[in-house]
């Protein structure tokens, strides 16, 4: 097991989603067990939203990470391809304000088109930070081997689950919204890393230090 960061150091995370509810179906677990370390900080930015998703997006953050904050931009739920531009800028943007140690972002062969474009995107805008790819289930049936598990607690497995039913009640009535889904693709994880729970990620290029003992 490696320590991205040595117990002690700051450790600056940055997530980014193209719809609300992304970043906390994805990695909402490993954010909950972030919150549990010192010097730790998330920051969020979310691409698309209606008046009542941003709201949602905006509340919910904190909830996984508490004195976490995100910013919920307006542009168009899947057309984000054809919004190239408005994109890049918005990530150039966050990226002039922000060197994360850490980056969370779709994968870049998630089947949405938006979270495809992201996670292109992100490993182009931040090349010095960790790119870690969380995966989002869905009707197109695109997950894929992970290259690196987030072990997850029990309460924290569970805990997720109860904000996401919490904190976005306007997703509750879609027919893959419920308990089976978000705690069953958490429990495969878990399995294939010899534990109960976990959230999968893929990273494409790590770099370890054994001078410094750390992995980014």
């Amino acid at each position: 097991m490696i320590e991205l960061v040595p117990p002690g150091d700051r450790l600056d995370v940055l997530c980014i989603g193209a719809h609300p509810d992304d970043i906390e179906i994805g990695c909402g677990g490993t954010l909950l067990g972030l919150g549990d370390r010192s010097g730790a900080t998330v920051t969020g930015l979310v691409l698309t939203g209606t008046p009542e998703r941003r709201k949602e997006a905006e509340a919910s953050l904190p909830e996984f990470f508490p004195g976490a904050s995100v910013r919920v931009l307006d542009l168009p739920d899947g057309r984000l391809p054809g919004h190239w531009n408005a994109v890049k800028e918005a990530l150039e943007d966050c990226a002039a304000e922000r060197q994360p140690a850490v980056v969370m972002a779709p994968r870049p062969d998630d089947a949405h088109q938006d979270h495809r474009l992201l996670g292109r995107m992100v490993r182009t805008v931040w090349r010095d930070a960790l790119v870690l790819h969380y995966e989002i289930p869905k009707w197109d049936g695109d997950l894929r081997v992970p290259s690196l598990y987030v072990r997850v607690p029990d309460d924290h497995a569970h805990r997720k689950v109860e904000l996401l039913h919490r904190c976005f009640p306007s997703q509750v009535q879609r027919d893959w919204w419920d308990d089976e889904t978000f705690l069953g693709l958490m429990r495969l994880r878990g399995m294939e890393c010899r534990t109960r729970y976990a959230e999968g990620f893929v990273a494409d290029k790590l770099i370890l230090s054994l001078d410094e003992g750390r992995a980014r």
